[in-house]
């Protein structure tokens, strides 16, 4: 029997994406955002609030870096959940990560995390109930180290982390358990 919980943030996984800008003076900004995901074939949505710094760069610089958290660097991921840049200025320089210009859009990649998207905005959508970043896709980039022999990343060795809205807490993403468009194929008739 399942016991009532009342209204919880009831989605698990979610990702530990670290969104990365450049604000006007080019200083970089890194926040640390669970609402987020693919919803298109090139596109990602960011459920991130107009009060972040992050989301005011972006309106102003069209542009930005969603990189996804791993297990060495998860310390670092936290603190950028922790301090907001619009009350701490040095931020970024706090955790001696480094950012390196990409070369396909005006923003920074954070050079520790494995994997980074590099994004145009597309759009914003705000309604009633949504603030979404809505963002294209115009790169994928990944450390040698978490490609695979077919040149695809190999989620194992990306050891990507997740957040769960339970306990506020970090967890490695762990073994393959199936295949995709397989598993299920017992119930096709």
């Amino acid at each position: 029997m399942k016991k009532d919980l009342g209204i919880l943030q009831a989605v698990y996984p979610m990702p530990v994406l670290m969104i990365a800008t450049y604000d006007e003076e080019g200083n970089v900004d890194v926040m640390n955002a669970a609402w987020g995901n693919i919803c298109a074939r090139d596109k990602i949505a960011l459920f991130i609030s107009e009060p972040h710094k992050t989301t005011k760069n972006i309106r102003k610089i069209k542009a930005f870096t969603v990189s996804i958290s791993d297990k060495a660097h998860m310390d670092g991921a936290d603190y950028f959940g922790i301090d907001s840049a619009n009350d701490v200025e040095d931020k970024f320089e706090r955790t001696g990560y480094t950012a390196i210009k990409s070369d396909k859009v005006n923003a920074p990649i954070i050079d520790e995390f494995p994997l980074v998207m590099e994004c145009e905005l597309a759009e914003i959508v705000e309604t009633d109930n949504l603030h979404a970043v809505v963002g294209t896709i115009v790169n994928v980039a990944a450390d040698e180290e978490v490609i695979d022999e077919n040149g695809k990343v190999d989620p194992r060795k990306l050891n990507a982390i997740s957040f769960d809205n339970f306990q506020s807490g970090y967890y490695e993403i762990g073994d393959k358990v199936g295949q995709a468009w397989d598993a299920g194929m017992k119930f096709k008739k």
